[in-house]
């Protein structure tokens, strides 16, 4: 559905005659509006042009005051959930295959204008097929534009996991349509909505530059301080409030007690953090990598040095990072070369689906491998952003832009900081976990075993310490020899019956560690190569060096052409023990032989060949 510039504001068309008929005449014409994740031009010649019967403020909705309670906990977006929504607008085909990956996690939710063409495109041939509509509702409701994520509300609980309310912002955008869609959701599915739309508590945010670990930190870019730091645009006067007020704000309606908040990106016109980055559970950030110096790159380095040094996870341990390319556009340029802002960041969680977007092969196949090594056991679903009849990404974003989410009315949290390598054969590894539910914990239990596959020891947990919001259970798996992988996970039954694990897909998806023995370090005499994989080889686009590192080393890794010639240091500095990542961007060398060469700070070198083929 594509909507025309007298649909998109019904209440605010009391201007000339003139420039009406211009207005409307080009909005219908051949070239129809599809609103990007920005503001176009027309919307803000409409707004002027209106202003003169424009209401100074839209129609109050939801609830004005901070939701009650005084543990409040905003949900993480990997957390169950029970409902996806969407807006059925300009793009059927992927909306179509968001519903169609979903449909047997959750229920899906739909906001139509045309609840009969949405159900006839969902249940026909065209694009993958018919899709079974038990588990989809198509709700009657207008909107503006796709873009549910900037618009929708949040999941909150008012007693740390029970007492499950809305929580909505004030749009960024003249859509009102998008902006009354929380209220249509929240009748929809029986919620209170919480709205921060009066003074004091007034603020103004989108979703896409909104970012939760579940357990009080949040992260958004300084476009949070700008859209509430006063003043007037075009079309709204912005929130008053100083960064210790914003943050006031969002503890009193979210229970977050750290905001962390990062500098803007100059080449992402959004300044949406869900294009770079995104948290894949409590410890682990994923992160956006471009060439060196190249577009965002330097930027989302030094806001990514800020975040490792002066926050931590909710266990005061450094976050860890896994980087993945943002492939420039096909056969064009990266965002500051006037490319698309293409990004593997902006992804979904649907429970054990992962939805990611996804652009053109030679960098898919790398962005799927990272996501599968670093959430195993989740089914991780591409759809493409960039295909030419859809080409969504053209307008700034992807799939995590035109989806949210609900969390369920009663959830299981289980939150557990992972093992690491360990070089210790002799002593038991202990397992410890924040359970809580709110009915209580009946029991817990870890499983464990030396194969993926199975089969599955398992050893009771025992409640170790009683806190406000749960309790920490622990339990140990027994100690293994040197050479062993141990894969675990926890299982955890409430009084009310309600089971749950995590990783959500176990035991198909685990947490895993190797038992190392007495490690030989790099610098040793008979060290082995750190070399894991090099993938794809032969490259045309992004490869991806895998190193496995026995021990923090301080290294150099450089790239050398077929004649030992150097042509670019990958790395120098330190490498961190386990799997390390570093990229080629093999569509800016010409074709032929090259070697990858780790050197250590003492001289130990290792090489490996790397063919490049266009």
């Amino acid at each position: 559905m594509t909507y025309t510039l007298s649909a998109m504001f019904p209440r605010v068309i009391a201007f000339t005659c003139g420039l009406f008929v211009a207005l409307l005449a080009h909005s219908q014409g051949t070239d129809a509006i599809v609103l990007p994740h920005g503001l176009t031009e027309m919307e803000q010649m409409l707004w002027t042009a209106g202003a003169a019967s424009r209401p100074d403020q839209m129609p109050s909705r939801g609830i004005p005051t901070p939701p009650p309670g005084s543990n409040l906990r905003t949900a993480a977006e990997w957390e169950e959930i029970e409902a996806l929504t969407i807006t059925w607008q300009d793009f059927p085909c992927i909306l179509k295959q968001i519903t169609a990956a979903s449909v047997s996690e959750c229920r899906v939710i739909i906001f139509s204008e045309n609840v009969g063409q949405t159900q006839s495109y969902l249940t026909g041939n065209s694009c993958g097929g018919p899709v079974p509509l038990d588990n989809v509702d198509i709700v009657d409701a207008p909107s503006n534009s796709i873009w549910i994520r900037d618009y929708g509300a949040n999941t909150v609980y008012t007693a740390w996991n029970d007492g499950r309310v809305l929580v909505d912002w004030l749009y960024n955008r003249p859509r009102p349509d998008d902006d009354a869609i929380p209220d249509v959701l929240a009748q929809h599915m029986g919620i209170d909505l919480y709205s921060t739309i009066e003074e004091p508590g007034d603020l103004m945010n989108t979703g896409g530059n909104w970012m939760s670990d579940g357990f009080g930190t949040a992260f958004a870019s300084e476009l949070i301080l700008e859209e509430n730091g006063g003043g007037n645009t075009w079309w709204t006067t912005f929130p008053d409030h100083t960064e210790g007020e914003i943050d006031q704000i969002v503890e009193a309606y979210h229970g977050v007690h750290t905001y962390v908040k990062m500098d803007v990106l100059p080449y992402d016109g959004i300044h949406h953090i869900d294009m770079h980055m995104k948290l894949l559970d409590e410890s682990t950030l994923l992160v956006s990598e471009y060439p060196t110096g190249v577009a965002d790159g330097p930027q989302i380095e030094a806001n990514l040095q800020y975040v490792l040094s002066n926050f931590t996870t909710k266990w005061g341990t450094p976050f860890d990072v896994i980087r993945i390319p943002s492939p420039p556009e096909s056969g064009g340029g990266y965002p500051n070369q006037n490319g698309d802002y293409l990004t593997y960041s902006n992804a979904t969680f649907v429970n054990n689906t992962i939805l990611l977007p996804t652009y053109y092969e030679q960098y898919d196949t790398t962005a799927l491998r990272i996501w599968e090594e670093a959430m195993p056991g989740y089914e991780i679903v591409g759809i493409d952003c960039d295909s030419p009849s859809e080409d969504i990404i053209a307008l700034s974003g992807a799939i995590h832009c035109i989806t949210h989410s609900v969390g369920v009315e009663d959830p299981l949290i289980i939150s557990h900081l992972p093992l690491l390598d360990t070089e210790d054969t002799v002593n038991d590894y202990q397992v410890t976990a924040e359970i809580s539910h709110r009915s209580g914990i009946e029991s817990a239990q870890v499983h464990w075993s030396l194969s993926p596959a199975g089969p599955w020891n398992s050893v009771d947990m025992t409640e170790e310490v009683v806190g406000n919001n749960g309790s920490d259970f622990s339990a140990f798996i027994p100690a293994q020899t040197a050479g062993t992988k141990v894969y675990y996970y926890v299982q955890a039954f409430a009084n009310s019956g309600k089971t749950g694990t995590r990783p959500m897909p176990a035991p198909e998806g685990t947490w895993s560690f190797r038992v190392l023995g007495s490690v030989v370090g790099l610098n040793d005499a008979h060290a082995t190569s750190p070399w894991h994989s090099i993938y794809p080889n032969p490259a045309s686009a992004i490869t991806c060096l895998e190193l496995n590192i026995p021990r923090d080393i301080e290294c150099t890794v450089t790239l050398n052409n077929a004649w030992g010639q150097p042509v670019q240091t990958l790395h120098q500095g330190t490498l961190g023990r386990g799997i390390q990542r570093l990229f080629v961007h093999a569509e800016e060398l010409h074709s032929g032989a090259y070697f990858v060469t780790l050197t250590t700070n003492r001289g130990m070198r290792w090489t490996e060949r790397l063919v490049v083929h266009h």
